[in-house]
């Protein structure tokens, strides 16, 4: 027996691919160029949570297929694979659902934060066994694509207000005694320091090392603090070209400072996820300071 993400069994594979035949032009996958056997993946992945555990009757399967939202989930479908069509229908007609449900009682800045993060996880920024992992993938079509996208922004709010929450500091009765003047350097740890100082040179090297155009994307982003349509327009390409360019740049940004890690500070696994930890906290590594600026 073969289970969908430890769900249906193997009789739901054939329904989904004769699901697939039947319902292909009337999803929309042509249009974002998906073939029937990824449209038919994306069914099994939809069945896998739905029937999790046991095996439904080809009628039932039948009545859960009819039952999506068809044109959803070929384009999320589509937006997990990276096809440029239906990222670019995508932003024109959901980034303003992100930003709107995300605006709702934050302030601009903070809204366009949330939504540019889940922007991020859409697309997909972290990879499992050298395959890139998307937000899109648990998107199974049960609901329309706008209703699902305000369930994980306000599940995004939630969280960050429960974090934020976390991390206020407790009243105190007494004023706090003045601490010790103290160098940085002095306040960290041999490690800590022999990190950052690891860290900051393989960034630097990192950043050296992209093509010019990318590494201007990334300062007018992050420096500049541009919006993705305007760096659309300053470099001559579509929002979502730019946002999926940026995404791309960040991937492999990443990666650099890791092999630079490994190989030249011969760091391990861990050692590697410390550093970023690190460096997720420490201002010296703020990537805006990093980069040249954008007319270098």
């Amino acid at each position: 027996m073969t289970d969908v993400r430890g769900g249906a069994s193997s009789t739901v594979p054939a329904a989904c691919r004769a699901f697939a035949e039947r319902q292909y032009r009337r999803s929309s996958a042509e249009r974002w160029g998906l073939t029937i056997d990824e449209l038919a993946a994306a069914f099994e992945r939809s069945a896998g949570g739905r029937f999790a555990g046991r095996t439904p009757s080809p009628a039932e399967a039948e009545q859960y297929f009819e039952s999506l939202h068809l044109d959803d989930l070929a384009l999320g479908c589509a937006c997990a694979k990276g096809r440029e069509a239906a990222w670019e229908h995508f932003v024109r007609e959901y980034r303003p659902v992100l930003l709107r449900v995300a605006g709702r009682g934050q302030k601009a800045d903070a809204a366009r934060d949330v939504a540019d993060s889940i922007y991020a996880e859409l697309y997909g920024l972290g990879a499992r066994d050298g395959v890139r992992r998307s937000l899109f993938d648990y998107f199974h079509g049960r609901s329309s694509l706008a209703g699902w996208l305000r369930a994980v922004v306000a599940q995004r709010l939630v969280d960050r207000a429960r974090a934020s929450r976390r991390f206020e500091p407790l009243p105190e009765e007494d004023p706090p005694a003045p601490a010790a003047a103290a160098s940085p350097e002095f306040e960290l740890d041999a490690d800590r320091r022999r990190c950052r100082e690891l860290t900051g040179q393989a960034l630097a090297d990192a950043i050296a090392g992209i093509e010019a155009r990318d590494r201007l994307r990334l300062a007018l982003y992050y420096a500049q603090g541009m919006r993705l349509a305007a760096i659309g327009r300053v470099l001559g390409e579509s929002e979502a070209t730019a946002s999926r360019k940026l995404e791309r740049t960040r991937v492999a940004l990443r990666a650099a400072v890791e092999a630079r890690l490994r190989a030249a500070g011969r760091l391990t696994d861990a050692q590697i996820d410390e550093c970023f930890e690190h460096a997720r906290t420490d201002p010296a590594f703020d990537l805006a300071r990093a980069l040249p600026p954008p007319h270098g």
